[in-house]
């Protein structure tokens, strides 16, 4: 068995419902990002996700929602009632199919922290969720805010992880900055933390990374030099990070080398791998093989693959 943590879907009634308050407003920049998302079926299309997962048989995912943040384009409120709607479709596809989905990830309504820590509350205690996930940066806030304290705190008391997921202002075209902005905007988001009194407060918070800590594991000697302090280089090494790195070993290698077998997740991003190759399986195929050819012993693949996943999210399997 492996477990995918990073899988994509948009629930589409609340997709919906965030497009409709977005029409409301004034801002056709806006209104024409989210349709364009919209128009991606792989993240909302059932049929389509179930027959590239027949491929996997031995997969089972774990849902999260990508981009765009609910709070870019709608005020606390009507945040509020999406999240809670998007919470609601994703736990009922993990209800309803759970030989395909182990768990799901909350989303916030972070434009209001009380709300927020609300619906954290509901979607954890009452619905089952496995964790939650925010941006790598709120409306421009970064994630050193200290508003952001008591968030911190009820996850270590949860003891289940923060999905953390780059993301990009609606004038800038998706494509652009997802190839290398997004990378950037990680590892701005994890030097943020690690050099802040995040994990000085909070210790054991947990927080998983998308494509295996961007450009941290690349640049660690460099890091090391302009952060000659101890704390920064340490800290980044606490975060976990999944592989979806879209098929490339040598840079699974640099990760591993940088955090080891214990920090790293089976992650691979689909389906939107498949929106462009229709006749392959994707990004899973891909980083299968990666991780396959990885030269490290059997039983580290192992973690990477399933045992890590089961520890850091409480799972029963």
């Amino acid at each position: 068995m492996k477990i995918d943590v990073y899988t994509h879907w948009w629930p589409k009634k609340a997709a919906q419902k965030l497009l409709e308050v977005t029409r409301q407003g004034v801002d056709p920049v806006a209104t024409k990002y989210l349709e364009k998302r919209e128009s991606k079926t792989a993240v909302n299309d059932l049929d389509l996700r179930f027959r590239f997962m027949d491929r996997h048989p031995d997969v089972l995912h774990v849902l999260t929602i990508s981009n765009p943040p609910v709070e870019m384009f709608a005020g606390p409120e009507n945040a509020h009632e999406i999240s809670r709607m998007a919470n609601d479709e994703l736990t009922e596809l993990v209800a309803t199919y759970p030989d395909r989905f182990i768990g799901a990830v909350a989303i916030l309504p972070m434009n209001d922290i009380e709300l927020a820590l609300e619906e954290c509350d509901r979607a954890i205690s009452e619905l089952g969720m496995r964790g939650v996930r925010l941006f790598t940066t709120i409306d421009g806030e970064t994630l050193d805010s200290e508003r952001l304290r008591p968030l911190y705190q009820k996850m270590c008391d949860y003891d289940l992880p923060i999905w953390l997921h780059p993301t990009e202002p609606p004038e800038v075209p998706v494509g652009q900055e997802a190839m290398l902005g997004w990378e950037y905007e990680t590892s701005k988001a994890m030097v943020t933390i690690a050099s802040s009194w995040i994990f000085d407060e909070f210790p054991d918070l947990k927080i998983i990374t998308h494509h295996l800590g961007s450009m941290i594991p690349t640049f660690e000697q460099r890091i090391r030099w302009m952060h000659p302090e101890r704390k920064t280089h340490g800290n980044l090494k606490k975060f976990y990070n999944d592989t979806a790195l879209y098929g490339n070993t040598a840079a699974l290698m640099c990760g591993y080398e940088f955090c080891g077998a214990d920090k790293i997740l089976f992650g691979t991003d689909v389906p939107l791998g498949s929106l462009r190759m229709k006749n392959a399986g994707g990004f899973m195929e891909w980083t299968i093989r990666a991780i396959d050819r990885m030269d490290i012993p059997a039983e580290e693949k192992e973690k990477i693959y399933l045992e890590n996943a089961v520890q850091l999210l409480n799972l029963a399997v």
